[in-house]
């Protein structure tokens, strides 16, 4: 059934005068809502919030752990308590300054290497051409009173020798005679050997004697690969006169001798290595790799009793290094005394073993040369003087010397 169109118009009618008399008031109070609203938020202050960040974890380098060579990975972290301290060299002096101390040392306070320090210990000693005088001792020959301080004495009261201590460089085998070298010397050189010792006294021809008498040929021949001419000498050899002026300019190794025959390249004459004078060139540094390389060949011989046997080599000769021995006339020895004080230039506390007998022979070699100075310029010329010694080594001769002059 259809509504008339009269009711359906009445109806809306109805509903629109409604709508009307509500309107009115809902805008209103939206009105007063909104002006509410906007004067609140003029009122109150703006609040800024911080915008969204990312929070990240810095990550430090990786740490180093210290393991043995060969120890397994542990599978747990290893405590701090585990690792081994860290260690840094602290100068006294600047103990308690609270400034970290850099474990990098300076250039300046570095220590040198000691082939460095032989270098600058040759440099300042060597003459013109290259040339030095070598010693070599360990703590028993260098204690007061002892063989060095006879070995200076000599230089300061030979002919013509005092000058020459400014080309002496004094080699210490340990620390004790390193000490005392820098208390009477000015140019000493540290021969340090590790897990060696070389301090106390070394018998002649003990297993210890040898390696001393072994290791001081290599080092010569390092002195020789340096360009460096030198002279050496035994510390019991005293010195009297200029040997410069009696070497021979042909030869490249010249060596005193036990023995001398007469004739300088003879190869019978019988050296003794205390006392030696070599140039540095190919033909001598060779000669003593040669030399050294031939203590394989003779296990517990002496240096000097090698150089007796592989001087006939034909390798030498091949080489070509030209071997000169020295006469006992101006080189002489305790085996072989120079009997004219007149041309004598050292002497050598040789073919005796013993400390003390060869200090008490020693004195009294300087006691001879001083009172032979001592004389009037033309009585020395014309004496006969000769040496009182050797007295205290005159039983102690070594037999070895004995038959190799038989």
């Amino acid at each position: 059934m259809k509504s008339s169109p009269a009711v359906s118009l009445f109806g809306a009618k109805a509903a629109d005068s409604a709508i009307r008399r509500w309107l009115s008031p809902l805008l209103f109070l939206a009105v007063v809502a909104l002006s509410i609203s906007l004067l609140y938020r003029a009122a109150t202050p703006a609040v800024s919030f911080p915008p969204m960040t990312t929070v990240r974890v810095e990550l430090s380098p990786p740490v180093a752990v210290w393991r043995p060579v060969g120890a397994a990975e542990a599978s747990d972290p290893i405590s701090s308590s585990s690792l081994p301290p860290v260690r840094r060299p602290v100068d006294a002096a600047v103990a308690s300054d609270p400034e970290p101390i850099s474990s990098a040392p300076s250039v300046q306070n570095m220590p040198e290497s000691q082939d460095v320090r032989l270098e600058r210990v040759l440099k300042a000693a060597a003459t013109e051409d290259n040339t030095v005088i070598l010693t070599s001792l360990n703590a028993f020959w260098s204690s007061p009173g002892s063989v060095l301080d006879l070995f200076l004495e000599s230089f300061r009261i030979g002919n013509g020798t005092s000058e020459l201590l400014s080309y002496l460089v004094i080699v210490a085998v340990d620390d004790k005679a390193y000490e005392r070298c820098l208390a009477v010397h000015p140019h000493c050189f540290h021969l340090k050997t590790e897990g060696v010792d070389y301090s106390g006294e070394k018998v002649f021809n003990t297993p210890e004697y040898l390696d001393m008498m072994w290791a001081r040929l290599d080092f010569l021949r390092l002195i020789l690969e340096k360009g460096y001419n030198f002279i050496f000498s035994d510390v019991d050899v005293m010195w009297f006169r200029n040997p410069l002026l009696y070497f021979y300019p042909d030869g490249d190794f010249q060596t005193s001798c036990d023995n001398f025959l007469g004739d300088p390249t003879n190869l019978k004459n019988w050296p003794n290595n205390g006392f030696n004078y070599v140039k540095s060139n190919n033909r001598s540094i060779e000669f003593y790799k040669y030399w050294y390389s031939s203590r394989a060949r003779f296990p517990g011989v002496h240096e000097q009793n090698v150089l007796n046997i592989i001087k006939f080599d034909q390798h030498i000769q091949q080489i070509g290094v030209r071997i000169r021995f020295l006469s006992t006339e101006r080189f002489g020895g305790f085996c072989e005394p120079s009997r004219d004080l007149n041309k004598v230039c050292t002497m050598h506390a040789n073919c005796c073993v013993g400390l003390r007998r060869k200090i008490d022979d020693l004195r009294a070699m300087l006691d001879d040369w001083r009172k032979f100075v001592s004389l009037p310029p033309d009585s020395r010329t014309s004496s006969r003087f000769s040496w009182s010694v050797p007295r205290s080594c005159r039983y102690n001769i070594n037999p070895y010397y004995n038959r190799s002059k038989s």
